[in-house]
Order: C-alpha cells, then structure tokens, then sequence
C-alpha cells in the first residue's frame, strides 16, 4: 500500500456506542492514523458543535480535519480520499478476486487462498461487513453463550489473514466487465483489476418505503441502524415499521431506551419467529399494531417529524400517528447494479445463480446476501462462502 498524507484529523466528536464511530475507528487505526477523540455524550460544548455543524442534529461521527473542513458519517472511501490515502495493489492479475468484505467473502478468501489460489478481496467499508455492527449474535455455532458481531468479524478477518490473501481496502468497485475470457473490475478511482474468476459478496442494503417524506428525514427522524440511533430516544416514542425478524430483534433493543416502542406491520400476521414474537409480548413497552401501511411522512420545520400516516388495509381509513423517530426494517435490496450487464436477476433485484453459484458470465459467481434464494443469516453466509469457494476451484481446474 501507498500513503500520501494530505491533511490530519482535529478532532473526532462521537459516542461510545455509536456503530459508524466504531467502524471509522477502526478504519483509522488500520492506516496508523491520529486523532484526538471527543465523546459528546461526556462534552456538551463538544456537542453543541456537533450540532451547529449539522444543521442542529447531532449526527457522529463528525470528523474535524486541519484544513478546517468536516466530514460526517464518512463512508470509508471518503475518508481515505479525504485523507490522500491511496490504496493500490502491486499486482494486476489475481486468480480470484472477491468483492465485498463481510462473512461471505471472507470465508471465500480463507478457502481460496488456502488452497494456494492467488486471491484479491476488495472491500469498500469495513472488513465484516453488516454483522460487524449487529449487537449480538445468540444462533452462530460454536458460541453457546453468544458473541458481539464485532467480536466475531474480528475473528474470521484474524484467520483469514493467516493465509496471505491480499486487500484493498476503502475500495470501490464500480463496474464488472467481461473481456477475452477475462473478468476486469474498475474502482471508482479507475483503476482496473483482472482475474480469472470473481465473486459477487456486497451483500445488501436496507430497504426504504419510497413514500413521500422518507427522504427528507433520513438521519433525523428516520433511521435504519436501532444500535447508532436508538440512544438518540432515551424516554420518547419511537415507531418501527415492518413485521419480520429483524423489526421484533431491533425494537427489543429500542426498548431498552424509549418509553414505548410501536411496531406497525402491513399484514394481519407477524413474520418474526415465534420465539421473538414471545420476547417482544414479554417486553412491557413495546406495542403491536398491523394491518397499516405507510403512506407519507409529515414534515415540518428543520426537518422534524410532524407524524406518520398510515392507511388501514380493511377499511382505508387514513391515521395520523406522533412519534418522536421512526426505524424502517422491511428488508433489504441487494449491491449488485456493478454487474448488471452480466448476470440475471429475479424479482427481487437479487442475482440469479446456478445450482454452481455461478452467473450466465462464466467465471462471475456470486454468494451471500446479494444472490438469489440466499437466507440472509451470517452462518448460511459464511457457509456459502466455502461453498462458492469450491465452486471457485473446480472452474479454475477446468478453465
């Protein structure tokens, strides 16, 4: 890796809890980077600049540079390009290359690079991925007791590194093409990258209602992320939208900040298993409502939520309700526009595969979150990532 330092960091006002401080963090401190670190829960003038900076909401992390300049919940990227980080890789030319960098992809590189495979992962945020940031995971084998997702991530990217796979960190790919029984991967810097085969691992984003209002109040009032923003309720009201596992699991974890959590789901039976069904109707401050569907957001002055309007589906009748924040779970939407001139996708955006993990582009496979008929759960996803792995190797065998 190459390193052009072109400004340095004042200050980082954030929170001890705060996912996106901890994985800036991290981030930083792989790159040997200093920084004086300001914790506004403990810092009220801190955090009264946090808030004139963003337009009166306290939005961390809020990174202060030299040059005078603010960045505020940076992606990765941003910060190394704010940074004069240049990441680079001296060979253009790998086996295997792996796009994204949580427990499917890394799974994928401790197979590959196991078996001797000249294997590049590239990685736009943090190495981890999603379960980096979940709270706590009770139904990963081999942890009776249950483990943090970060101490998890940490542990899968410890042994991963044993085998030597290379990194690009902080590294956007933007575009996947197909060139003389090659596969080349452009960043968004555009740079280019060659291998023999590539695995599609970006798993997948949060999915939004598209209603009127949503966007306007995204970061505000609105939120996807329970453990970054659920402190922000202490003692208020919060609504979360949607019925499956991940609505019931988040407003278990929002209730022990708000005064009362209201779940508002659009079908007259709940999604979530039974056994969170049972936990979320042991928690007193949690509400169920259903039937609902949301139609627009009202909002007011400097961005405040002046209610949420929901449609019942028996009757049509429209409801006003008053929440302080809301929290959309209503599934996810995979990252895969970077190879769609490539692959096939069903109903759901998700990439089509074969029973071989592998697209209709010979030598482009995908696994995890972003491929078709995947379960969305971290131990399938690290077992698709040996999966694909295997796959991986018989085509190189053959190919």
């Amino acid at each position: 890796m190459n390193y052009l330092i072109m400004v340095t960091i004042t200050n980082f006002f954030g929170t001890n809890w705060c996912s996106d401080c901890k994985r800036s963090k991290a981030f930083l401190g792989e790159h040997r980077i200093f920084y004086n670190w300001v914790d506004i829960d403990q810092d009220e003038t801190a955090a009264l600049k946090v808030e004139k900076i963003n337009e009166g909401k306290r939005r961390i992390p809020t990174i202060e540079f030299s040059d005078g300049t603010f960045l505020t919940v940076p992606t990765n990227t941003e910060l190394a390009e704010k940074l004069g980080l240049v990441t680079d890789d001296a060979h253009e030319f790998h086996e295997v290359m792996i796009i994204g960098g949580g427990p499917t992809g890394l799974t994928c590189a401790l197979y590959t690079s196991r078996e001797r495979y000249s294997t590049l992962l590239v990685e736009k945020g943090a190495l981890g991925g999603q379960v980096g940031f979940t709270e706590r995971l009770d139904n990963y084998p081999g942890f009776p007791d249950g483990i943090s997702g970060e101490d998890l991530a940490k542990r899968i990217i410890k042994q991963v590194e044993k085998f030597g796979v290379e990194f690009l960190k902080a590294t956007e790919i933007v575009k996947v093409r197909s060139a003389k029984g090659c596969l080349i991967a452009k960043t968004s810097t555009g740079k280019e990258y060659d291998a023999k085969a590539i695995i599609i691992a970006t798993g997948s984003k949060y999915r939004m209602l598209n209603i009127p209002g949503e966007r306007d109040l995204l970061g505000y009032k609105v939120h996807f992320c329970a453990t970054c923003d659920a402190p922000f309720y202490k003692d208020k009201e919060v609504m979360v939208i949607g019925g499956g596992n991940s609505a019931f699991e988040e407003s278990i974890f929002i209730a022990r900040f708000a005064k009362k959590v209201t779940i508002v789901g659009r079908s007259d039976q709940w999604k979530a298993t039974t056994i969170l069904q049972e936990k979320v109707a042991e928690t007193p401050n949690i509400e169920l409502i259903n039937n609902k569907v949301a139609k627009e957001f009202l909002v007011g002055k400097r961005k405040s939520l002046q209610g949420a309007v929901f449609q019942d589906k028996n009757t049509s009748e429209d409801f006003t309700y008053h929440p302080d924040g809301i929290f959309i779970f209503i599934g996810l939407e995979p990252n895969a526009a970077l190879v769609k001139d490539l692959v096939d996708f069903d109903d759901g955006g998700f990439i089509v595969t074969g029973y071989h993990m592998m697209t209709k582009t010979p030598g482009l496979f995908a696994a995890g979150d972003c491929r078709s008929g995947s379960t969305q759960q971290a131990a399938s996803a690290a077992g698709e990532g040996a999966a694909v792995a295997l796959m991986v190797r018989e085509y190189l065998r053959n190919n």
